[in-house]
């Protein structure tokens, strides 16, 4: 087995998640299978209890595991999937390898229970039990397990972890390791001058604790004079030809690029004696997609109307399934971030700006987009969302929330409820379209919701959302929430026209809602965008940018699937506005 380990330092935030997710796509496109794991160092047991404003979107797995977002950047780029015991928290490793409870059950006979070693050697056997584990659907073991150290070189909370890697890298041996060192190389805009200073600091540091790396990887915003590599590697004992430019590039989908035109993969498998046995990357499909998204020009345009707009990871699977959807319409994707309680009439008065900035988003996209969330913060504007794009016929998509605010919002609208809502937002409404889960629970959060893939049954087979899926009688779809659409209220509801169109295997909860005299008004209960891929767009995505940009009959007359970029030509306003950058 041979192990990648991805570190950072200077400052958080270079892109080491992308960083790793680039070199397990070059080491898989160089003919090995490659696994992941993502560590990080909060005592947290896992992100499910973290507010996106604090650690961005909390990303599902198929088996229920609530994650950071990084390890949907590893699914994305090597079409993997992952499991929960990829993501290693210290709040894991006290709990789950069970020190504590072995500590009280005598199992350590008396000795004194430490972090060295007792807390290293939990985490390195979790590294080697989890790297074993094949995640691209194939029997066998992986062959290199890409390993992402969160947080930075110094942080206290890292140090069982860096102690634990250090002698991980002595175990298994200086042929079977490669430490890779991500760093920043300012450029100070006074003097013009990549500046190497901080760069050492860092390596320094890493060298302290036990760690030697084998290749740097340097962030800056242009490509690294050769006086500043040589610098480099005279100072942090590195080769120059193991100092790798990270610099700034149009797409992220040039970053595996770059990687391969600075040779990277050779010096990653001369460290790991693999050059006889890799071939030469096959990147063909991943350039002809990096390129053809820098050049798309006719616009596409969404208004993603929610509660966690303030920062744009809070969504980030739902901006990569729309990036995919609108590669494979070649359209180019505009987001207008539309805070859901500035589109209420207490704005109005409050923020009259805002009201009006956030009206002329709504008012000037091609598709609606309401995702997932938790609280009252904004519910009356998603509301009002749902209801312009269905009373104005613009293709709407609703995400978990997204679904129940629809069914809220036709509720009061066509059926006369007015006080129709959620138990989640007023207990004691009289017409309750959304309930608590009965097995859910009520006072403790962390992993109480219903999560993970669940099965949903397609109800009729002439809808949208079944003709975009290929006319499949059921599909496999990830999920996190503890409401749902009652459903007592179900038959009210379809006798007025709302079409459940997909539900669980009981009949009983409601997975999929369309509206049929409308071009595309589609809500789920479920997550899609987690199952998004580049070069295979979420069918629900693909469908709301294909209805945006008049290309969905074309679309559905192939059965809801389209070859790579193979649909063209539809129209689309030319609208023009802050580009989102995939």
């Amino acid at each position: 087995m041979k192990y990648v380990l991805v570190t950072g330092g200077v400052v958080s935030g270079l892109g080491k998640g992308v960083t790793a997710s680039s070199i397990g796509l070059i080491l898989k496109a160089c003919g090995l299978r490659v696994t992941s794991i993502k560590i990080d160092p909060y005592l947290n047991t896992d992100a499910g209890t973290m507010s996106p404003f604090e650690h961005g979107e909390v990303f599902v797995l198929d088996d229920g595991g609530e994650v950071d977002l990084d390890l949907g950047n590893y699914e994305r780029f090597l079409d993997i999937k992952l499991t929960r015991d990829n993501n290693i928290t210290t709040g894991k490793i006290y709990q789950a390898s069970s020190v504590i409870d072995r500590e009280r059950k005598g199992d350590y006979l008396g000795r004194t229970v430490q972090v060295v070693p007792h807390i290293t050697d939990a985490i390195q056997e979790w590294i080697e039990r989890v790297a074993a584990i094949p995640v691209d659907g194939k029997e066998g073991r992986p062959d290199v397990c890409v390993i992402e150290l969160g947080g930075t070189i110094g942080d206290i909370e890292s140090m069982p972890f860096i102690e634990a890697l250090g002698q991980f890298s002595y175990r298994v041996g200086a042929g079977n390791f490669c430490l890779i060192h991500v760093s920043l190389v300012p450029v100070l805009s006074v003097v013009g001058e990549q500046k190497t200073k901080p760069t050492q600091h860092s390596v320094r540091g890493l060298r302290s604790m036990g760690l030697m790396p084998n290749i740097l990887a340097c962030r800056s915003t242009t490509e690294l004079d050769e006086n500043v590599k040589e610098k480099l590697s005279r100072f942090c004992h590195v080769p120059a030809e193991n100092i790798i430019t990270l610099y700034d590039v149009s797409n992220i989908w040039r970053v595996p690029l770059l990687l391969r035109d600075q040779k990277a993969h050779e010096a990653i498998l001369k460290v790991l004696n693999l050059l006889g046995v890799a071939q030469k990357p096959a990147l063909g499909e991943w350039t002809s997609r990096a390129k053809l998204c820098d050049m798309l020009n006719e616009p596409v345009r969404i208004a993603m109307v929610g509660k966690y707009t303030g920062l744009s990871d809070s969504y980030l699977s739902v901006l990569k399934a729309l990036l995919h959807a609108s590669v494979a319409c070649h359209r180019k994707l505009f987001i207008d971030w539309v805070p859901a309680s500035d589109l209420e009439d207490a704005t109005a008065e409050e923020n009259p700006d805002g009201y009006k900035a956030a009206w002329s988003f709504l008012r000037g996209a091609d598709a609606v987009l309401v995702p997932g969330g938790f609280g009252d913060r904004g519910v009356e504007g998603k509301i009002i969302a749902a209801n312009y794009a269905r009373q104005n016929k613009i293709p709407y998509l609703g995400i978990c929330l997204g679904m129940q605010i629809a069914v809220i919002e036709f509720a009061r609208s066509v059926l006369g409820m007015q006080d129709a809502n959620s138990t989640e937002f007023d207990p004691y409404t009289q017409n309750p379209c959304v309930i608590f889960m009965p097995e859910g629970s009520k006072t403790h959060m962390g992993g109480t919701m219903r999560l993970g893939s669940r099965r949903t049954y397609f109800q009729v087979s002439d809808c949208k959302s079944a003709k975009l899926y290929g006319n499949k009688s059921f599909i496999d779809e990830r999920h996190r929430h503890r409401y749902e659409v009652n459903p007592d209220m179900v038959e009210q509801l379809e006798n007025s026209g709302l079409c459940f169109t997909g539900k669980d295997e009981s009949g009983q909860r409601m997975e999929i809602v369309e509206l049929r005299n409308h071009p595309y008004f589609i809500g789920v209960q479920f997550h899609p965008e987690f199952k998004s891929r580049p070069g295979k767009p979420s069918a629900l995505f693909l469908g709301l940018i294909a209805a945006a940009c008049g290309q969905l009959d074309a679309l559905l007359k192939k059965g809801g699937t389209t070859k790579a970029y193979g649909l063209s030509n539809g129209t689309s306003p030319h609208r023009y506005g802050n580009t989102i950058k995939p």
